[in-house]
């Protein structure tokens, strides 16, 4: 049996590396909360710490697909919905729910990962990887994220750092 995959998550790099074992088997450029870093509820960082997944959603929609409160509304992204609403962080394509693994820092209370809904997710094409930007999730391209969202499975570890 091989080595359970291992989601490496750094915000100084906006990379999500895939390691298998010792092995690092893949790098994507991400986007990660431009508010830094942080566990508190409302803050807009992207939280640090030990991490899993925890749902897999989205899996039977096309790219592209808009997601609110995860679930689907049906819409397909397309240029130009962005700038009719510029304040909105489009969630497309697939979401990996992640839950923080560390009670009192990122799991239950005020800083618990999973209550402020922070998600590996899909953006528009338009968003720049490799620079900071989000409300707070780890944003992806649409194609990267595919690609990440049938490698791993529910309760995959993550760890996300500085």
């Amino acid at each position: 049996m091989s080595a359970p995959l291992i989601l490496d998550i750094s915000l100084s790099e906006q990379t999500l590396s895939i390691f298998q074992g010792k092995n690092r088997i893949r790098d994507y450029l991400i986007s990660t909360g431009q508010n830094g870093h942080g566990q508190r509820n409302g803050s807009g960082c992207t939280p640090l710490g030990k991490h899993c997944i925890r749902a897999k959603i989205g899996e039977h929609q096309p790219v592209n697909s808009v997601f609110r409160g995860r679930r689907p509304t049906g819409e397909i992204y397309k240029k130009g919905m962005r700038a009719a609403q510029p304040e909105r962080d489009w969630i497309l394509t697939r979401i990996l729910w992640l839950s923080g693994c560390e009670p009192g820092f990122n799991r239950l209370g005020s800083v618990d990962t999973m209550r402020r809904y922070i998600y590996i997710h899909g953006a528009p094409e338009e968003v720049e990887m490799g620079r900071i930007g989000s409300k707070g999730c780890i944003r992806m391209t649409n194609t990267n994220l595919l690609e990440l969202f049938d490698l791993v499975k529910p309760q995959t570890k993550i760890d996300i750092h500085v």
